[in-house]
C-alpha cells in the first residue's frame, strides 16, 4: 500500500522518527519549503507547484543504506559544474535506456585516466549501481546477468567461439556484451590482437556490444576497469557479459574474482597440456572446453579431454554444489556448443539455488574495493612530492648495489610518511 503525505511546514520530529520505523512501500511528498536536515535528498521540482517527491522502499535497513547512498551521490556531485552534471545525466539516461553509443561514451570515461574525468565516472558509477540495485529488487534478488570469464592460451579459437556463442544467443534473445581485453601496444598502447576485427558477424549484431580494451601494461591482463566496464554493460541491459582475457597467466587469477563462471578454452594439439597449464589455473575452472574438436583433430581433442577428467577428479573443489565439466566442442561445425551452453546455464542454476553466486559476488565486491585502494595508494605514492625526486636517485643506488631494495623500499615509505 502506498500512501502519500503533503508536509506544507518543516516536522522535524516526524522526520527523525521516520528513520526509526518499519513502514513499507510508503511515498512522501514534501511541500519544497520543507528542511528535510541532513542525509534528506529529493529530486528537482515536479511541476508548477513546486512538489518534491522521495520514495523509499522499506523496510528500515534498506531505509538507512538508501539514505547513505543519496548522501553519497550528493557528496560527489556538489562540486560539478552544471555543464557536468548535464554531462553525466545525459550519460546515465542513455545508458539506461539501452543506446550503445551512450554505452561506450559511459566506458571511454571510466578507462580515462584525467583525474577530473575519474570524478565524473565515479558518480556516474554510484548511479548505475543504484539503478542496478532497484531493478536486481524487482528480480527478486536475483542477479539480472550472467558473467562468465574466458581464457585459454593463443591459438585456442577464444574469438571464433564468442563469435558462434553470441550469434546463438542473441537469436534467442538475449542481449550479449563482450569485453576483450587485448595486450597492449609498447610503442603506440593501442591493442595487439584486435578482437573485434575478429568478430566480424557478431559485431554487426544490435543485441550485440564488443568492446577491446587495451591493458596499457596493466600486470594480469585484466584492465583496472574491467569490473566497471561489466556494471555498465548490464546497466545497459546486456544479460550475458562475456569477458575474454589474455592467454594464459596471471589474468586468470584476476577475471575470477569479477565473473560467474570461469571457462578455460584448450586447443587439442598442443602438446603435454597438463605440463603447460597451472594446476591453479585448472582449479579456479568451472569448465574446461576443448576446441577445434573437428576433423582430424577429433581423435587428439578425444584424448585431451579425457586427460582433464582424470585430472580435475584429484584437484579441490571449488563449490559444493558443482563439479567442473570437461566437454569438446567446435566453433567451426558448431558440435557441443549447445550443449556446453546447456551447462553453463545449469551451472548458473545451481549456484544460485544454493546460494552460492550471491556470496561469489559479495566477496567479489570487496577484492574489488581493496584492488581500488591499493591502486590509489600507489598512484599517490608515485605522485608524493616528497617521494617524487628521491625515486630516479634510489633506483640508481639500488641498481649498481650500493643500496638494497628493501632499504631504499624504506626510505621512501617514510618519506611518504607510512
Amino acid at each position: 500500500m502506498k500512501i502519500s503525505t503533503l508536509l506544507l511546514f518543516p516536522h522535524h520530529h516526524f522526520l527523525r522518527s521516520l528513520s526509526k520505523s518499519s513502514f513499507q512501500n510508503y511515498q512522501f511528498i514534501f511541500h519544497s519549503g520543507t528542511h528535510f536536515g541532513s542525509g534528506f535528498s529529493c529530486t528537482p521540482p515536479l511541476n508548477s507547484v513546486e512538489l518534491h517527491r522521495a520514495k523509499w522502499m522499506l523496510p528500515s535497513c534498506d531505509f538507512k543504506r538508501k539514505l547513505s547512498i543519496q548522501t553519497t551521490i550528493k557528496l560527489h556531485t556538489e562540486g560539478l559544474s552544471d555543464k557536468e552534471r548535464r554531462f553525466v545525466n545525459k550519460l546515465y539516461t542513455g545508458l539506461i535506456k539501452g543506446q550503445r553509443a551512450s554505452l561506450a561514451e559511459s566506458i571511454t570515461l571510466i578507462e580515462s585516466t584525467h583525474s577530473r574525468k575519474r570524478e565524473l565516472a565515479q558518480v556516474l558509477l554510484q548511479m548505475v549501481l543504484n539503478y542496478h540495485r532497484e531493478q536486481e529488487q524487482l528480480n527478486k534478488g536475483k542477479p539480472l546477468a550472467f558473467r562468465v570469464g574466458l581464457s585459454g592460451p593463443p591459438g585456442a579459437g577464444k574469438s571464433t567461439f564468442i563469435e558462434y556463442l553470441g550469434k546463438m544467443l542473441t537469436g534467442n534473445g538475449h542481449k550479449v556484451s563482450v569485453l576483450a581485453v587485448d595486450p597492449s601496444s609498447s610503442t603506440s598502447g593501442g591493442s595487439l590482437l584486435g578482437d573485434k576485427t575478429r568478430m566480424i558477424e557478431l559485431s554487426k549484431d544490435m543485441n550485440a556490444y564488443i568492446r577491446p580494451s587495451p591493458t596499457r601494461g596493466t600486470l594480469g591482463g585484466v584492465t583496472r576497469t574491467t569490473n566497471e566496464a561489466i556494471l555498465l554493460c548490464e546497466g545497459g541491459g546486456y544479460d550475458i557479459i562475456l569477458i575474454e582475457t589474455v592467454g594464459v597467466g596471471q589474468s586468470e587469477f584476476a577475471v575470477a574474482d569479477m565473473v560467474d563462471m570461469f571457462v578455460l578454452l584448450l586447443p587439442p594439439a598442443g602438446g603435454d597440456e597438463l605440463q603447460g597449464i597451472k594446476r591453479g589455473i585448472i582449479e579456479m575452472a568451472d569448465l574446461v572446453a576443448v576446441t577445434k574438436a573437428d576433423g582430424d583433430l577429433v581423435v587428439p581433442a578425444r584424448r585431451i579431454q579425457a586427460e582433464y577428467v582424470s585430472a580435475l577428479k584429484l584437484l579441490r573443489k571449488r563449490s559444493k554444489v558443482w563439479k567442473p565439466k570437461v566437454v569438446r566442442i567446435s566453433a567451426k561445425t558448431g558440435e557441443g556448443i549447445t550443449e556446453m551452453w546447456d551447462r553453463m546455464k545449469e551451472f548458473q542454476e545451481l549456484m544460485l539455488a544454493s546460494h552460492e553466486l550471491i556470496a561469489r559476488r559479495q566477496k567479489q565486491q570487496k577484492v574489488w574495493m581493496w584492488n581500488l585502494i591499493q591502486e590509489s595508494v600507489l598512484e599517490r605514492f608515485r605522485n608524493c612530492s616528497a617521494v617524487k625526486d628521491q625515486i630516479p636517485l634510489l633506483e640508481e643506488k639500488v641498481a649498481s648495489g650500493g643500496l638494497s631494495p628493501g632499504l631504499a623500499a624504506d626510505i621512501l615509505l617514510k618519506a611518504f610518511k607510512i
